[in-house]
């Protein structure tokens, strides 16, 4: 649980380092409405919830930081995913465990504020996934901006859900046995 959290780290870490701050800061217009620092900052805010909600003994990822210098600075996530990942790195097996209440939006059309019981792990395994899905997002934005000549390249894994890291893996994996069998059924015949 630790080292996949901090595999996810690590990936916006990389990119953060890659990425100018122009690219950082840019919205691709028409097809997004925010930036990668916006997407990098509200991962950011959701791994800031589990840690102040550990302290808090309340998890609550609808108090986010809008706005403000990370969404800006790549300099500063790398600082704040730092920081995440020293205290991810000091996580113990009964922390990971403890049990904890989650209050959440869960409306559109009226504020219906829901809580309900839940882990750290289960909330980590949660922000972890939720960081894979807006990662996602950047690399789209990055492709954007690839198309115009303006971005940096990005791991080929960069996004991917670890599910589906594993199903691209065998395939490769599958594909590679073909061709194998495909080069020795030719010397054999």
């Amino acid at each position: 649980m630790i080292i996949s959290q901090l595999e996810i780290i690590e990936q916006g870490q990389l990119y953060l380092n890659t990425v100018s701050k122009k690219n950082y800061t840019q919205i691709v217009q028409p097809n997004f409405i925010s930036s990668a620092g916006t997407h990098m900052r509200h991962i950011i805010d959701h791994y800031l919830a589990v840690m102040s909600g550990i302290e808090n003994k309340l998890i609550n990822y609808d108090l986010r930081m809008r706005g403000g210098q990370i969404e800006l600075s790549p300099e500063l996530a790398i600082a704040k995913l730092n920081e995440i990942a020293n205290w991810i790195q000091g996580m113990s097996e009964d922390k990971l465990n403890q049990v904890i209440t989650l209050a959440t939006e869960v409306s559109v059309t009226n504020k219906n504020i829901q809580k309900l019981q839940t882990s750290v792990a289960r909330e980590l395994v949660f922000v972890g996934s939720h960081a894979t899905h807006h990662y996602a997002m950047i690399a789209q934005i990055t492709f954007a901006q690839k198309n115009a000549l303006q971005a940096t390249e990005l791991p080929q894994d960069f996004g991917l859900a670890p599910a589906t890291a594993t199903f691209l893996r065998q395939c490769n994996e599958q594909s590679t046995d073909a061709k194998s069998k495909n080069k020795l059924l030719s010397v054999i015949n």
